[in-house]
């Protein structure tokens, strides 16, 4: 038996707060049925200009709390440096292989801070070369059995790139925000003293707002997260996918 808990979902994220705008009341609408999902975050978010990694360190064990995850990693690849490269492919190999997710979610493939383009590129790879059963993947002395996620969603995250698939979060959208500012060096705090940044002022949140409630509007309902999708959306009943 497996010494790692099997996930429905694991999420992929760039940098600490990722998920948190973009993907988590998708995650938290999951764990609420009853599946266990968890966030992998690549890097610390050391280069950030408010904060530091080891403050956003404790702001993400903090959402996690409230998220409900049941595994949430970080494998410091380098803010801002990562590369898609055999370490780096190897070492999400190996977050994929212990997990098994059957969904992977992973940052926009195209985006303002380029490491949210590199990082979806990396993670998709991973996802393939992960079924692979001729790579040889070990953690902590023991070798991985390959393992391939059935699909990959890529959340949307400055750019509104346009959404293949939208979920209805509304019933998690104050647990959502809940979550965003559990990073309270990154975002709107009246008190605090850091510089001003494109996402710490109040604007911001109404922009995630108008953003949740546009992507709602589009599916009849109040607040939704879009998503991008690698390949067709199958079904053998429409009525599963009103």
């Amino acid at each position: 038996m497996s010494q790692f808990p099997t996930l429905k979902i694991l999420a992929f994220a760039a940098h600490p707060d990722d998920v948190e705008l973009a993907a988590s009341g998708t995650l938290m609408k999951h764990i609420n049925m009853g599946h266990a999902c968890g966030i992998i975050d690549l890097t610390r978010g050391e280069l950030g200009t408010r904060g530091s990694a080891e403050l956003r360190d404790q702001e993400a064990a903090s959402s996690a709390k409230i998220m409900g995850l049941t595994v949430r990693d970080n494998l410091n690849l380098g803010d801002g440096f990562f590369e898609e490269n055999e370490e780096t492919l190897l070492k999400v190999i190996a977050e994929i292989r212990k997990y098994k997710p059957q969904i992977v979610l992973a940052n926009a493939i195209s985006d303002r801070h380029p490491d949210h383009g590199r990082a979806a590129s990396l993670v998709s790879r991973a996802c393939f070369l992960s079924g692979l059963p001729k790579i040889v993947c070990d953690h902590e002395g023991m070798n991985l059995p390959a393992h391939r996620p059935k699909t990959i969603y890529n959340y949307i995250q400055d750019r509104n790139i346009g959404p293949n698939l939208i979920v209805d979060i509304s019933d998690e959208y104050k647990q959502k925000m809940a979550t965003i500012m559990a990073f309270k060096s990154q975002f709107y705090d009246p008190n605090s003293e850091e510089p001003q940044t494109p996402i710490s002022g109040q604007d911001f949140l109404s922009f995630l707002e108008a953003r949740a409630q546009e992507y709602g509007r589009l599916i009849g309902c109040k607040y939704g997260e879009g998503f991008t999708t690698e390949r067709c959306i199958g079904t053998s009943n429409l009525l599963d996918i009103l």
